[in-house]
């Protein structure tokens, strides 16, 4: 992820509901995209990559 720079998931739809992304190095910040102005939240590198982790498991059981 290229940092400092704002990433929408590749997944996300033509209709504007989704989150953005941004790697800042020591933290990473999430977005809404309908709303950026609106605050954002900060984790820890770690936070993040064990909450994708789980996030990505889950969605893999999912039929």
């Amino acid at each position: 992820m290229q940092r400092n720079a704002w990433r929408r998931s590749s997944r996300s739809g033509s209709n504007g509901q989704c989150v953005e992304v941004r790697d800042r190095g020591a933290k990473v910040d999430v977005r809404d995209s309908k709303a950026p102005d609106a605050g954002m939240l900060s984790f820890a590198p770690a936070a993040w990559v064990a909450f994708m982790s789980t996030t990505k498991a889950q969605m893999i059981g999912r039929p």
